[in-house]
């Protein structure tokens, strides 16, 4: 399995012969190395609905045919915006052809803004743990801490975890440590900052916080192999 880490919460997985994109925020994103129009992947999973995680969603799966996996109401919209879903939610888990997608419950917000900024509803936020070739990866979404991180991880062998440092609208570099700690995780990848000021971190002194070997820094373009 090969993973790759593309700026703001953007990950990449290739495994079983299939892409997966995961929250694919790459127009309006400094920080990503790829371009919308060059993506072609067979699936999406979507986290929420704000629109730095729907991103390019839209405009990608209908280009490619992606299958776009989300929250029960975030697929329903993104259904109506022409495309193919398969809705999930917390708590649930399905066995793709390519993997085995779980949600798991985050503690944020779920809305999309339209460009005519009306604000949609998209339920609840989640987590995704993917599942394939024997190995668990983890996108924390955007969260705040919570204390069944350790149920996650209590149940879940983890391998890699994506976890938000930004602070201000999810989990600073403190908690996010202590979220690792929860998690047990084997490395543990910061996401989700310097995208936007409110969010600007040092992910090299949040890694340096952490369990020796478990910290991991991935750059946009940056991978690694499970």
């Amino acid at each position: 399995m090969k993973i790759s880490y593309h700026g703001h919460s953007v990950v990449k997985i290739e495994t079983n012969g299939k892409t997966i994109l995961i929250d694919p925020f790459i127009n309006g994103n400094e920080q990503t190395d790829l371009k919308a129009d060059d993506q072609n992947p067979d699936v999406i999973l979507l986290t929420h609905g704000h629109n730095d995680h729907v991103g390019d969603t839209v405009d990608i799966a209908k280009r490619s045919g992606a299958l776009v996996v989300a929250p029960f109401e975030l697929a329903n919209y993104m259904e109506m915006q022409g495309l193919n879903t398969h809705p999930m939610h917390i708590g649930g888990a399905y066995e793709f052809d390519f993997g085995k997608v779980k949600f798991t419950q985050a503690f944020h917000g779920s809305s999309f803004t339209t460009e005519d900024n009306q604000i949609i509803y998209t339920g609840m936020p989640a987590g995704i743990l993917f599942m394939a070739e024997g190995k668990t990866v983890y996108h924390a979404g955007d969260t705040a801490l919570f204390s069944d991180m350790k149920l996650i991880g209590d149940r879940h062998l983890i391998d890699l975890a994506f976890l938000p440092i930004g602070d201000n609208f999810t989990m600073g570099p403190e908690d996010a440590a202590y979220a690792a700690e929860l998690l047990g995780a084997k490395q543990v990848v910061p996401i989700h900052y310097d995208t936007f000021p409110p969010i600007k971190q040092d992910p090299q002194k949040f890694i340096s916080t952490l369990k020796e070997g478990q910290g991991k820094m991935m750059k946009a373009g940056d991978s690694t192999e499970l």
